[in-house]
């Protein structure tokens, strides 16, 4: 299915003037009001959900709550399977090598898919990888289209223009079951991002300082999350994977959603992808997907404004995204904490880092460095992080891995010979899957306590019993590994 805009006035009103023209509409609400199949009151609608995605840590329990009651998905061909998130990304990675856990949540991901018709994307799949990579690679995720998974990143592919969001099993099984969920109207936030990134700045450090200016719950109005427009020049200028990039981020920003209007550079991007449409109604689909703006007089119930012209690469130094800042700033002093709950955080992160008040970040000694996950594992991330390194060597000491965030990206990065150059430098080239983005004890740092990563999320213990994350972008992972010690890209 795609979905046109509807003939219903977004949330701002109904008829604009006497001559019956419609209030402006953003881009949300044209995707949002295209997909209503009935209002319920109170700011709620019953939405139509255009694909569900299902990976093995809850997919199995989605399946078998259905399975409980006696139900089956409505339509099993937009219901897809995926193994991610417990898998093994050794290169030789077979069943036997994965974890005990792993080898259940696979097995019943398989055995539930089976039983009802879902396309799987199995382990040992060319197409597989995470989902959040998967989803849009494969034009799966389109522009205009609803998509959930229970997983909060799922907001990742608002990058190419879906309305994607992150669900619970129980309204994962009520999806299944009936293509549809209820959802109440999300305030709305425009978010512009002006000026031109510099050199080795990219869109994770664009996410990082946004959510360090405004924190973690900046995203957010009242305490709900917003539906989120990211625009721009800065964001204008970016490739789709750095737009996905900071769709992904946005829920660490406490938003509910995220997206980017779909644009010339959107539809190049979706153009012959296995799942999107093909030839003529290729071309109709893109007429379509260039209907998806926000109009030029929108209301927002807030806008924020950064000017990325002088931003510096981001590094964050506590325990959550929002203690980030500029690479080459020290550790703040606790009296810029913006009041007493927060200064509490930063001293309980602060100890946890083993770190302290205006100490320089730039030079501290790391044990591991990681380039992956949904945020930051596709072909431009690695091709921007191998440029950096070809011909060098990691650190003596430091434990350095890239692990792809899909087989096809991985296929694509060894045909440009990217893998040799990563192995020749000290890095583990491994098999696309979550991997060390969160410790489920398949993949492991061994050892390694200080780590910086391409991440998105740095709470205690996020990668591990006493791992300290610190997250930066690609290019800032391998400049620091190539140093043993964090490190500015910029100098590198």
């Amino acid at each position: 299915m795609i979905a046109g805009p509807g003939a219903e006035p977004g949330p701002g009103g109904g008829v604009a003037s006497l001559a019956g023209l419609k209030a402006p509409r953003s881009v949300i609400d044209k995707i949002w009001q295209s997909h209503v199949v009935a209002e319920l009151g109170g700011q709620r609608a019953l939405l139509h959900i255009d694909r569900i995605f299902l990976h093995e840590r809850t997919g199995p329990a989605v399946l078998a709550g259905l399975a409980t009651v006696g139900r089956r998905p409505l339509h099993p061909e937009l219901v897809f399977g995926i193994t991610d998130h417990i898998v093994d990304t050794s290169p030789q990675r077979s069943d036997a090598t994965q974890s005990a856990a792993g080898r259940t949540f696979i097995q019943a991901l398989r055995d539930s898919t089976a039983q009802v018709g879902v396309r799987l994307f199995d382990l040992h799949s060319p197409q597989q990888g995470i989902v959040h990579v998967v989803s849009p690679e494969q034009g799966l995720a389109l522009p205009g289209l609803t998509l959930v998974c229970p997983d909060s990143h799922t907001c990742t592919v608002g990058g190419i223009g879906a309305l994607g969001w992150g669900i619970g099993s129980t309204e994962g099984e009520h999806a299944v079951a009936t293509q549809t969920l209820e959802r109440a109207r999300p305030p709305q936030m425009r978010v512009n991002f002006v000026g031109r990134l510099p050199e080795r700045v990219t869109a994770k450090d664009m996410a990082l300082a946004l959510i360090a200016r405004f924190g973690a719950l900046g995203g957010a109005l009242d305490g709900v999350g917003c539906a989120l427009e990211f625009g721009g020049p800065a964001v204008a200028a970016l490739a789709v994977e750095g737009r996905l990039t900071l769709c992904n981020m946005a829920v660490e920003f406490g938003a509910w959603t995220a997206l980017v209007a779909p644009d010339e550079t959107t539809i190049e991007w979706l153009r012959g992808r296995p799942f999107a449409p093909q030839g003529q109604a290729f071309e109709a689909a893109a007429a379509h997907w260039r209907t998806l703006f926000s109009d030029p007089d929108t209301v927002w119930d807030k806008t924020l404004t950064l000017d990325v012209s002088a931003l510096a690469p981001q590094l964050s130094w506590g325990t959550s995204p929002e203690h980030s800042g500029a690479i080459d700033a020290p550790v703040p002093e606790l009296d810029q904490a913006a009041n007493t709950s927060a200064r509490r955080a930063w001293v309980q992160a602060l100890a946890y880092m083993d770190l302290r008040p205006g100490q320089a970040l730039l030079g501290t000694p790391i044990d591991a460095a990681f380039i992956g996950s949904c945020t930051n594992s596709r072909l431009p991330d690695l091709r921007a992080a191998a440029a950096l390194i070809r011909g060098r060597r990691v650190a003596p000491g430091v434990l350095a891995m890239v692990v792809p965030g899909s087989m096809p990206v991985r296929a694509a990065a060894e045909a440009e010979g990217l893998h040799r150059i990563f192995l020749e430098a000290g890095f583990q080239w491994r098999s696309s899957g979550c991997s060390l983005c969160f410790y489920a004890g398949v993949d492991s740092f061994g050892s390694a306590r200080r780590v910086i990563s391409s991440t998105n999320r740095n709470f205690e213990g996020r990668q591990g019993p006493g791992v300290r994350t610190h997250l930066a972008s690609p290019v800032t992972v391998v400049a620091s590994a190539l140093a043993g010690c964090i490190a500015d890209p910029r100098v590198c």
